[in-house]
């Protein structure tokens, strides 16, 4: 399907920011209204996005908020999706659920030790972790940000490139929090507060200090 690089744009920006309204994108992507709208009613009609309830402002009209479809979603690619329900479903056959559990928890610990490889540094802040880990997991594909709380950080991953294999397979759902967990364990609490599986829009952890809780 062929978009231009404006309607791009704007559907990334409701894949981080979730549903928004025209004015808004126009601030955020520095286009005119009339532009936003223009591009908005294409992409409705190509089906990548929808309009949702009308949200009542302190003046004027109530305003209509535009969030991605489904087919909007699938535009940020899942790189071997089909390939990985495969071979998940071919391990389980062939050797059985204990098996597969098997083969992603040795899965999870090589991801453990290459994360702690490229951050092992005890001189840089937490903060500087976060972020550091935020950069790597956003180069595997999850569109991460950082965003910093009075009590300590929201750890954001905007896209799942696993999420047809985290559907498939529930330990995928545990192992991301458990691998977060073990990386700052003894020196941050992590939380899972929103999760894809769970039908939330995003994931996203809290991770507090310590010496903060």
């Amino acid at each position: 399907m062929n978009i231009t690089e404006s309607q791009r744009r704007i559907l990334q920006q409701l894949k981080i920011r979730g549903a928004q309204f025209v004015k808004i994108l126009s601030n955020q992507l520095t286009m005119t209204t009339m532009g936003i709208r223009q591009h908005l009613t294409d992409l409705e009609e190509k089906g990548l996005i929808k309009p949702t309830r009308e949200e009542r402002q302190t003046r004027g009209r109530p305003v209509r908020l535009w969030k991605l479809a489904g087919p909007g979603h699938q535009t940020f690619t899942d790189g071997n999706a089909q390939l990985a329900l495969e071979l998940l479903d071919l391990i389980r056959d062939l050797h059985g659920e204990n098996a597969l559990n098997g083969v992603l928890i040795a899965r999870n610990i090589k991801i453990q030790e290459e994360y702690s490889s490229k951050l092992r540094n005890n001189d840089i802040e937490l903060s500087d972790t976060i972020k550091s880990l935020a950069e790597i997991r956003s180069n595997e594909g999850y569109m991460c940000e950082v965003r910093l709380l009075p009590d300590g950080w929201l750890f954001i991953e905007n896209h799942c490139p696993i999420y047809a294999a985290t559907k498939h397979c529930e330990q995928f759902y545990h192992s991301e929090l458990s691998c977060f967990q073990n990386l700052f364990d003894g020196v941050a609490r992590v939380q899972r507060v929103d999760h894809i599986y769970t039908g939330a829009r995003r994931c996203a952890y809290k991770i507090r200090a310590l010496n903060q809780i």
